[in-house]
């Protein structure tokens, strides 16, 4: 009984190792058999968004956004302040439309925290 159950043993980890060895050669040829029939790739988006420059001068933050792209983008000014008591803004959404430039302003009480713009493409 036991050089059976031995023997059960040993071909259980000989089939382990066979299998092991062989997965990568199998997985190797799967992919060179299906190499020529592969699905096309998803089509890059067109870029968009406009460009903005944001200066931050003592308690006023003026952007400028300049849309190169044939799709209109809305932007919005952000501004948090640095002050607790001081009250952060979230702009308006501007449309930026295809080559036209436009200028966003905010300002705080005291210093500004930080400032960023935030897009949004419209259809």
């Amino acid at each position: 009984m036991r050089s059976t159950r031995r023997r059960t043993w040993a071909l259980l980890a000989a089939a382990a190792v066979v299998a092991g060895l062989l997965a990568p050669v199998a997985v190797s040829a799967a992919n060179r058999a299906g190499s020529g029939a592969s699905a096309p790739l998803a089509p890059e988006p067109e870029p968009s968004g406009a460009e903005c420059r944001t200066s931050v001068e003592g308690s006023r933050v003026i952007a400028y956004c300049h849309n190169p792209y044939p799709t209109t983008d809305l932007v919005r000014l952000h501004t948090e302040c640095e002050r607790w008591w001081d009250v952060d803004a979230d702009g308006g959404a501007v449309a930026v439309q295809p080559g036209r430039t436009v200028k966003l302003e905010d300002r705080c009480w005291k210093e500004v925290g930080s400032a960023w713009v935030s897009h949004s493409v419209s259809p």
